[in-house]
C-alpha cells in the first residue's frame, strides 16, 4: 500500500510543479505578447520624420582671423623648411669642394 501511496504523492507533487511552470511560462507569454504589440502599434503609428541636429556644415564658424594668423604661420614654416633645405643643399656642396677639390 505505500508504493502506491507513493507513486500517488509523487505523481500529485509532480502534476502541481508541472501546472505551476505551465501557468507561469504562459502568463509571461501573454505579458511579452501584449508588451510586443503595443511597441508593434508605437513603431507603426510613429511620425517619420525624426529630428536631426544640423548638418556639420553648418556647425562651422567662419574665423577670417583666425585662418589668416594660420596661413601666415603656414608661410613662415614653409620658408623655415626651405632656408634649411638651401642650407643643407650648400654645406653638402662645401664639404665635397673640401673633400674632393673645386670641380671645373
Amino acid at each position: 500500500m505505500s508504493f502506491v501511496a507513493g507513486t500517488l504523492a509523487g505523481a500529485l507533487v509532480s502534476g502541481g510543479i508541472y501546472y505551476g511552470f505551465s501557468n507561469l511560462m504562459q502568463s509571461r507569454y501573454v505579458q511579452l505578447l501584449s508588451i510586443v504589440r503595443v511597441l508593434s502599434e508605437r513603431l507603426v503609428t510613429a511620425s517619420t520624420i525624426v529630428p536631426s541636429p544640423p548638418p556639420a556644415s553648418s556647425r562651422i564658424a567662419h574665423r577670417p582671423f583666425v585662418a589668416l594668423i594660420q596661413s601666415r604661420w603656414n608661410e613662415e614654416l614653409a620658408s623655415a623648411f626651405s632656408a634649411v633645405a638651401r642650407w643643407e643643399r650648400h654645406a653638402s656642396e662645401w664639404g665635397r669642394k673640401l673633400l674632393y677639390g673645386e670641380r671645373s
